[in-house]
């Protein structure tokens, strides 16, 4: 359709190139923290985490001495982003566990950190009952992230055991992901407002907008698109009427721009084509880091020389053991990484060969090297490029398990169908794949976006073709998700066709569908989708041209929801911070989560000279089509 699929990557596996390390006896240096280094020259971001660091060491605090630490399972990977286990160490958590029904520790002080969950409370207090059975005495504290709640607490009074344990809050909110990417992980911020009514996440995102404000000054143009932006907007207006006297922090950030994640539904359900969110795609991405099989990660001893070789098991006459999964960190720390996470998938494998040229070439050095200090500086480098070839080595694995995913007829297919329903063409074509893939069954995830995409880019379905597609779900994939239909049907993401032609024009005046493009060296933000630009990061581009949003105002008025742009009274003594020797900072908001492929549309829109500005994402939830529809889905037994 636009550019051939992504799956068709010019040279074949990536392997072709392999630098020979030989010569060097030494071991590969190990991989990177999963703390990324977060100190760039756009904005700094360390004193957010330093902040979150105090807290959580206040917090772990409440119990004196040595103690045993145990953590909601979906706060371990975000609290890995804040603290290394020497930090946690120092604070008495010399051991630390999983929160599950049942625990087994010899601590005396057992402290929890926690989700406000009901669920939760109940398994707490089975651990508070067994101990007392077994006559064991030991102190307990709850850290309630970010705050406790009523019903949390009531469920512990009415356990008879709320008398056992010392309650706090750590306020954990902005978590910074990269030196350019922070997120306030509400995994369900998008389904709460929209679809329960809950503002509890809006509130959130106000006060991590406060927050951010305290830091580096108060931003002075605001414009944002959307219901919860409005409401965002409000709520920063009444916080700063309520706080009477702010700090004079001359203001760092020039500009923001809130987004409703509700403007533009069709972005997340398109398959990203960047290789950072195809492995978003295929792995899924939590928390900087992916679960990898073991022997990718640290591969047996002798198999580290070839960057490209697979790595074999060991031969053994035991019984196969099961894969252990262990997590590689994703960010910006690694070298190579960082070159290659936002490019289109096609091209990748011509990157990765010359990258491991130009680390065979460096090996090939050391045989030319004479004099003393000549080694001296070859040696300088030396971990340096032992660091990029372990990182090499496994991002080829990677992209191999990929390749092997892209090059699939039934991956091929459903971009193709992707790609017909975002160019308006070919729907009946789309419409029998839809339908194929609900007879063989394939994950529901992936036929609600593809109903999801269809239903958006046509102002939805027809009638009759709905009904067909609902029934046909309903029978494949059971009754049960008769609920999940409704929430999608409630939220307009799956609805009856109307005959205003909105997407059509939008697609057409906001050029979301770039022709003969070159991925190989991009000029348009559409490179990220193999030809769609996606929306959300069109309307960022038109929001920092002179003219701003007036000159689509047309269009924005066929987007839901208000649009507004204000400007932000600096406080009482505060300066414009002037700085000639950087480039504007424009903060963009998404409430309700972007994918990482914006995020790489984004980073290029900053490299092009037209844009003149550095862009900070801030988002309420890292996610993808699966992870939003994981929300959605609601089913009954």
């Amino acid at each position: 359709m636009f550019k051939k699929p992504a799956s068709q990557a010019p040279g074949g596996k990536p392997a072709a190139q392999q630098p020979k390390q030989q010569q060097q006896p030494q071991p590969l240096k190990p991989i990177v923290s999963q703390i990324p280094n977060i100190s760039s020259k756009v904005l700094n971001l360390t004193s957010i985490r330093d902040q979150s660091k105090l807290e959580l060491g206040a917090a772990i605090s409440t119990l004196k001495g040595s103690k045993a630490l145990v953590m909601d399972p979906k706060l371990i990977g975000l609290l890995n982003l804040l603290a290394d286990p020497t930090f946690l160490a120092n604070c008495g958590a010399d051991r630390r566990y999983e929160l599950k029904p049942e625990i087994n520790t010899d601590s005396k002080n057992i402290v929890y950190i926690v989700r406000p969950e009901v669920k939760y409370m109940h398994w707490i207090t089975e651990h508070v009952k067994q101990h007392a059975e077994k006559g064991l005495k030991k102190e307990y504290s709850i850290v309630f992230v970010p705050r406790a709640t009523i019903l949390c607490q009531r469920v512990l009074e009415e356990q008879g055991v709320m008398g056992n344990f010392v309650i706090s809050d750590f306020p954990l909110d902005i978590v910074p992901f990269d030196e350019d990417v922070l997120s306030l992980e509400l995994a369900s911020s998008y389904r709460e407002y929209l679809l329960d009514g809950d503002r509890t996440s809006l509130f959130h995102v106000a006060k991590s907008l406060m927050k951010l404000q305290a830091m580096f000054g108060t931003i002075p143009i605001v414009k944002g698109k959307g219901h919860c932006s409005r409401l965002v907007m409000d709520m920063i207006v009444r916080m700063r009427k309520e706080m009477g006297e702010e700090c004079t922090v001359p203001p760092e950030i020039d500009s923001l721009i809130l987004l409703d994640r509700d403007i533009d539904t069709i972005t997340p359900m398109c398959t990203q084509l960047t290789y950072e969110g195809l492995i978003d795609e295929v792995f899924t991405i939590n928390n900087n880091a992916v679960f990898l099989n073991e022997d990718i990660v640290v591969p047996p001893q002798g198999q580290q020389g070839g960057v490209g070789a697979p790595s074999q098991p060991p031969q053994s006459a035991s019984p196969p053991q099961p894969i252990k999964k262990v997590p590689f960190p994703l960010h910006s720390n690694d070298k190579v990484y960082s070159e290659i996470r936002d490019t289109n998938f096609s091209v990748l494998c011509g990157l990765l060969n010359k990258k491991a040229k130009d680390i065979d070439e460096y090996y090939k050095m050391f045989k030319q090297t004479q004099s003393i200090s000549a080694i001296r500086d070859y040696m300088k480098k030396l971990a340096s490029y032992q660091m990029e070839h372990n990182s090499l080595r496994i991002h080829t694995c990677i992209t191999e398990q990929i390749l092997d995913v892209t090059k699939s007829p039934l991956f091929m297919k459903g971009i193709e169908t992707e790609q017909n329903l975002l160019a308006g063409v070919n729907l009946e074509v789309a419409e029998r794949f839809i339908e194929d893939c609900i007879n063989k069954k394939e994950p529901i995830h992936k036929v609600l976006r593809l109903l999801i995409l269809y239903s958006s880019t046509h102002n939805g379905i027809k009638p009759k073709q709905l009904e067909f597609f609902k029934r046909e779900v309903i029978q494949t994939y059971g009754c049960s998700h008769i609920l999940t239909l409704h929430n999608l049907e409630k939220l307009g993401l799956i609805r009856k066709a109307d005959l205003k032609p909105t997407f059509s024009s939008i697609r057409k005046d906001l050029h979301l569908i770039v022709e003969d493009l070159n991925e190989q060296s991009p000029n348009d933000i559409a490179y990220t989708y193999s030809g769609y630009a996606p929306l959300s990061v069109r309307l960022v581009q038109s929001a920092i041209k002179p003219n701003g949003w007036r000159q689509i105002d047309d269009i924005l008025k066929q987007l839901p929801g208000p649009t507004f742009e204000e400007i932000q009274p600096l406080p009482q003594g505060a300066t414009t911070n002037v700085k000639s020797d950087r480039k504007p900072i424009t903060l963009v908001y998404f409430i309700g989560g972007v994918t990482f492929s914006e995020i790489s549309a984004l980073r290029f829109l900053s490299r092009q000279d037209q844009a003149n500005r550095d862009f900070i994402i801030l988002t309420t939830k890292l996610i993808n089509g699966n992870t939003m529809i994981d929300n959605l889905i609601e089913v009954f037994n």
